[in-house]
């Protein structure tokens, strides 16, 4: 299965991106089995995290071909040849450049930039850009998204990401959010894989509900 398609399936079955920032390398197994467990099928391992590449390699191990995993705050067309060569398959930016986006996609990884204005989705979509990353959401609003889904193609994915609740996903939703990408609100340093697993559990009952 091709990154693409596994990105395709991944959004079908639960739309959610878990974004672990500040997770280690000697827990990435044992948290990355938790979130699978819950029901998530995409995992992002900030580059900022402490050494991020060995995190994407171990969890890339352990995934297969039944998880997306992949790199978050990828800045540069430097850190996406490095974050294939660990293993990862996707590539997500909070940023639109479009050297990243033709990189990542050169590189057969799924491409998921960072955008907060049409000019920015539009110009990531030229790029090859196969989703967009609203970004960051909680300095819009639904209705900033709405607005822009109106104009946006239909087909692309659009991931709300930043200040994602339980009880808020619903707003997001109904303005045309596809899916979300989940931080602070799902894992932090210092929790528990159990701790880490359970929160996946709620967000995934609210989708599913």
């Amino acid at each position: 299965m091709t990154a693409e398609e596994l990105f395709a399936a991944a959004m079908a079955e639960m739309p959610l991106v878990a974004v672990l920032r500040g997770v280690r390398p000697e827990e990435i197994e044992a948290v990355g089995a938790a979130l699978v467990a819950a029901g998530i099928r995409i995992i992002e391992v900030p580059l900022n995290s402490p050494e991020a590449y060995e995190s994407i390699a171990r969890l890339a191990g352990l995934a297969g071909d039944d998880v997306l995993v992949g790199a978050g705050t990828v800045l540069d067309v430097e850190a996406v040849g490095r974050v294939a060569a660990a293993g990862g398959r996707l590539v997500v930016s909070p940023h639109c450049d479009p050297a990243v986006i033709e990189a990542t996609v050169e590189a057969g990884m799924v491409s998921l930039p960072g955008f907060f204005t049409p000019t920015e989705g539009f110009a990531a979509l030229n790029a090859g850009a196969h989703g967009l990353k609203f970004f960051p959401a909680e300095a819009g609003s639904p209705a900033v998204l709405k607005a822009m889904r109106a104009v946006l193609p239909r087909g692309v994915p659009v991931l709300a990401v930043g200040g994602m609740t339980v009880e808020g996903l619903a707003p997001w939703r109904a303005a045309g959010a596809d899916g979300f990408g989940l931080g602070a609100s799902l894992f932090s340093p210092g929790m528990t894989a159990e701790a880490v697993g359970e929160i996946a559990l709620r967000f995934v009952g609210a989708l599913r509900d």
